[in-house]
């Protein structure tokens, strides 16, 4: 079995990392929280002309039909950048999740042209992510699945320890011209859509991780004292390697929860948990030894490494908080069979 991302896979990520490379610095960040907009336009615009909003979307509903091993690298460096626009949440959960609800739809063709955005409000967080700038919610809870238009729901402000997120809880009157599924239907829809949000989430975790080292290393070559750059002492080597290592034990987890992630079936929920716990532990070290080497300075608003941290905080507990997935985990390790014939793929499981 080849566990290698395919030329078309890595070259997807390329394209995205080098658009964030260009218009996603540290500068542009601090540029937009000071402005205190929503999005930053010519940013937004050069990620909608990309067209990735229907990347997990079937064709038939007229998307790309891509798989979520397809888009994992892809966010991966919208975590590396720390992108504050919500590619990740529309085109990696709210379109899909519209899409099998409501193919027809004319909002989702809307928002595969990128005219809109399309948010999620999941039972399994608080508060709906960028709200105000969608065109359109889907909202699950206990009496069914709803497509709700932006400006017939209430939506109150929430603060949130990342300032680049933007989260709100809403308020709306259900009613059955907005139900896209009743709650036995929506269950199931709901169910796939955690599983796309927590590995999104942990395949953004993995990038924070990263670029924290990646800001940590740079600052240890550049920092001198006592006549020679900090890194060359072993103290701080060690912490980056620590940190790396964690990065790199968390990668072939997350590759492999999207790998499985189709499935939808108990080892590959159990898969993607692992990934969310490992990726949010790899980002927390990450990012707590980078402020570390930065020394006293690494406390202050003014070192870029906040943005990652606070961005890892945020994620940490969105799309399911750890005692969730651990539970998920526990399930599959109590519930399911062991062995290294039940490692990896489900037809090797089935063979």
């Amino acid at each position: 079995m080849d566990f290698r991302f395919t030329d078309e896979q890595d070259m997807t990520a390329s394209v995205v990392r080098d658009l964030l490379s260009d218009l996603c610095q540290s500068a542009d960040l601090r540029r937009l929280m000071a402005s205190e907009e929503a999005r930053d336009e010519n940013r937004w615009s050069k990620i909608v002309e990309m067209g990735l909003a229907g990347a997990l979307v079937e064709e038939t509903a007229g998307g790309f039909g891509l798989k979520a091993a397809d888009f994992v690298l892809a966010v991966e460096a919208c975590g590396y950048a720390c992108l504050p626009e919500p590619l990740v949440e529309n085109a990696g959960v709210s379109l899909p999740l519209l899409a099998e609800a409501a193919p027809d739809n004319e909002l989702l063709a809307q928002a595969l042209a990128g005219e809109i955005t399309v948010a999620t409000g999941h039972p399994s967080n608080l508060f709906v992510c960028d709200a105000d700038t969608a065109g359109a919610l889907v909202i699950g809870n206990d009496d069914g699945l709803f497509l709700v238009e932006r400006q017939k729901a209430e939506l109150a402000r929430q603060p949130s320890v990342d300032p680049f997120r933007r989260l709100f809880a809403v308020d709306f009157s259900p009613a059955d011209a907005t139900r896209l599924a009743d709650p036995a239907h929506a269950a199931s829809m709901l169910d796939a859509a955690l599983d796309r949000g927590a590995l999104f989430a942990a395949a953004q975790l993995v990038g924070i991780a990263q670029r924290c080292v990646d800001l940590a290393v740079a600052y240890a070559k550049d920092r001198h004292q006592f006549g020679k750059p900090i890194g060359s002492y072993q103290a701080v080597k060690h912490q980056l390697a620590t940190a790396q290592v964690k990065i790199e034990f968390a990668k072939p987890i997350l590759y492999a929860a999207a790998a499985s992630l189709p499935e939808a079936d108990m080892y590959s929920r159990a898969r993607i948990s692992h990934a969310k716990l490992v990726a949010a532990e790899a980002a927390d070290l990450s990012a707590r030894t980078a402020i570390q080497v930065h020394g006293a300075m690494g406390y202050s608003w003014e070192v870029d490494v906040h943005f990652f941290l606070k961005r890892a905080i945020a994620l940490e507990t969105w799309w399911g908080a750890p005692a969730f997935h651990r539970e998920r985990v526990a399930c599959r390790v109590l519930g399911g069979e062991l062995g290294p014939e039940h490692t990896f793929a489900k037809e090797a499981r089935d063979a």
